[in-house]
């Protein structure tokens, strides 16, 4: 590597610290609090999703709609990997094997999807990714391909391959042990690209793409490797979440655009663009979810009022007071008050 390599991967070392440190208190709560794991693993699954979709909105400017398709890829090439092994064995080979398929799938939708739809800004790229993952789904389900409408079960064929006993393990401490390991994958892959030529290309696109073109800066070809980055960790994530956590991919949950619409919620209260932002985002959503599912609704509904979706509508005002009060999210407002010597960490 050259000095401007190594000097880069210190960089991103440095800028990826304080985040790190947020998993790692993470994974001791994980192990140490009693009932609460699957709580943390929840929250581990939004602050990855608000990971991997802010390296492409955080740094672009772009919003993708259709977001949620990578997961489904990855999903489903996870699967594939289990079904193609089940008939021959192979053991605990299905999980690198079905990662290495999904990551696959996941680039080559992204890359695809990118050379036609970056081609396009603003509402018109955001209706068009929405396009892309609504005709997916319909295209599993109309042909009947995958599953279709069904899905695919693959419990048993995950038992086939490592035993009962096995699957067990693999479906709980290991997804979420390998979901802890794709956090900082997702962080360190994040603070990479900030501290080297990607980033400040990235970030010359999302000031002004125009004024990026016109310095020399080849827009298409670094949106595009944001957008296949972003696909490829969304895509691990999917199949870590659905396939070996829950062994059924169903078209109806993985191409569910709800998730695209909270990835968009977690990046803006954490703050577009940054490391600590999803991590925040992701406690804030969950906090919220637990305790207006656990506490508030049970006595509204107690009262004969119906609670659906209470932590949305909660969620609402403080997502616009955010917005308006700290356009650049929490990190964003906490670094611009922070005394300077600290800002080189809240990022």
């Amino acid at each position: 590597m050259t000095v401007i390599d190594w000097f880069a991967l210190r960089t991103s070392l440095k800028r990826a610290a304080p985040a790190l440190a947020l998993y790692t208190i993470l994974l001791i709560l994980y192990f140490a609090v009693p009932g609460k794991s699957q709580l943390i693993a929840q929250i581990l699954f939004y602050a990855v999703l608000g990971q991997a979709f802010n390296i492409f909105m955080g740094m672009t400017g772009y919003v993708d709609f259709g977001y949620v398709a990578f997961l489904a890829a990855g999903a489903y090439g996870f699967s594939i990997a289990i079904l193609l092994l089940s008939g021959v064995g192979g053991g605990w080979m299905f999980i690198p094997l079905g990662l290495l398929i999904a990551a696959i799938i996941a680039a080559s939708l992204a890359g695809l999807v990118g050379a036609i739809a970056l081609r396009l800004r603003g509402a018109y790229f955001a209706i068009a990714t929405i396009g892309v993952n609504e005709g997916l789904r319909y295209l599993v389900e109309g042909l009947n391909i995958l599953g279709g409408s069904i899905g695919l079960y693959i419990v048993k064929d995950m038992k086939e391959l490592v035993g009962r006993e096995g699957y067990q393990l693999a479906a709980t401490t290991l997804a979420d042990m390998l979901m802890f390991l794709l956090a900082g994958v997702a962080v360190l892959t994040t603070s990479l690209i900030l501290s080297t030529r990607m980033g400040f290309a990235l970030q010359a696109i999302r000031e002004d793409e125009d004024a990026a073109r016109a310095l020399g800066i080849n827009v298409t070809k670094y949106k595009i490797a944001a957008f296949m980055i972003s696909g490829v960790l969304g895509g691990a994530l999917g199949a870590l979440n659905w396939a070996l956590k829950g062994g059924v991919v169903e078209p109806a949950q993985v191409f569910l655009i709800l998730y695209t619409v909270e990835a968009i919620v977690i990046v803006m209260l954490g703050g577009a663009g940054t490391l600590l932002g999803p991590i925040f985002g992701a406690l804030i959503y969950i906090g919220l979810n637990f305790t207006s599912n656990v506490y508030i609704a049970p006595v509204l509904e107690s009262a004969g009022i119906k609670a659906t979706g209470l932590h949305l509508i909660i969620l609402a005002p403080i997502l616009l007071a955010v917005i308006i009060a700290a356009p650049q999210g929490l990190v964003g407002a906490i670094r611009s008050r922070a005394p300077s010597r600290l800002r080189e960490i809240v990022v």
